[in-house]
């Protein structure tokens, strides 16, 4: 007898149960969870708030959503689409994957939960909002010429999900503060210059910090590094490539 094989534990591989609550559907769920995540994170969404939110039970949410982390899979998929990524024939690849960047960036701080549960979502790769977004950035990257296409996207969404999700968790701290981003860098900066006083790199750093928007040096900063990656990326095109 041929051992029973476990289940992978997904969403988007578990053939969806038949509702008995008609009123009560699955992209509601979806919905009334990204706004809990929006508001208060990860930490406070739970399968019981979620279904007094909606009015209905705990048990009448697995019926359409087995676990948190299935409803997690579910969340990152829908605000997937809300990133654009430019048509395979632009022009200027270049100027394609940076607008696809900072859509993706974006996105991430609309959103401020979703690039530190990408690792953690389960199998969320294989819904069909993240797909779609995967094979849009590979149509652009395979049209452009790179002999590696998966690598180059690797190498790009590595770097934009590493800052937004430093991005998004600086704002999360502004946002429970209660202030403005400029009014919370300046209360903090005294304490930060005195910390950086004996690191003169570091010092000259923190002045030029309060004379700057804090909103335009983080864009400053990520437009940085994107230019950097992309200026790695393009030595790897074929000369007809650039």
């Amino acid at each position: 007898m041929a051992a029973r094989t476990n289940p992978i534990p997904s969403v988007w591989t578990r053939q969806q149960r038949e509702p008995d609550q008609p009123a009560l559907s699955r992209a509601a769920i979806i919905r009334e969870a990204i706004v809990m995540l929006d508001a208060d994170g990860i930490e406070a969404l739970s399968m019981r708030k979620l279904g007094a939110r909606l009015n209905a039970g705990a048990t009448s949410l697995y019926r359409h959503v087995a676990t948190k982390d299935e409803l997690m899979e579910l969340a990152v998929d829908e605000v997937f689409a809300e990133i654009t990524v430019p048509p395979a024939d632009s022009p200027d690849w270049r100027a394609a994957a940076t607008e696809a960047a900072r859509s993706f960036r974006s996105t991430a701080l609309h959103h401020p939960w979703l690039a530190s549960v990408l690792g953690q979502a389960g199998l969320a790769y294989l819904g069909p909002n993240l797909m779609s977004f995967s094979e849009r950035l590979a149509a652009l990257f395979t049209a452009v010429g790179f002999p590696e296409p998966s690598r180059a996207i690797d190498t790009v969404m590595t770097y934009v999900i590493g800052m937004s999700t430093t991005e998004a968790a600086w704002l999360t701290t502004v946002a429970r503060s209660g202030e403005t981003e400029a009014d919370f860098m300046s209360r903090l900066m005294p304490a930060a210059q005195q910390a950086a006083s004996e690191h003169g790199h570091l010092a000259g750093t923190f002045t030029a910090s309060t004379e700057t928007a804090p909103e335009e040096i983080r864009d400053s900063k990520f437009t940085y590094g994107l230019e950097v990656v992309l200026d790695g990326l393009a030595l790897r095109l074929p000369p007809r490539a650039h």
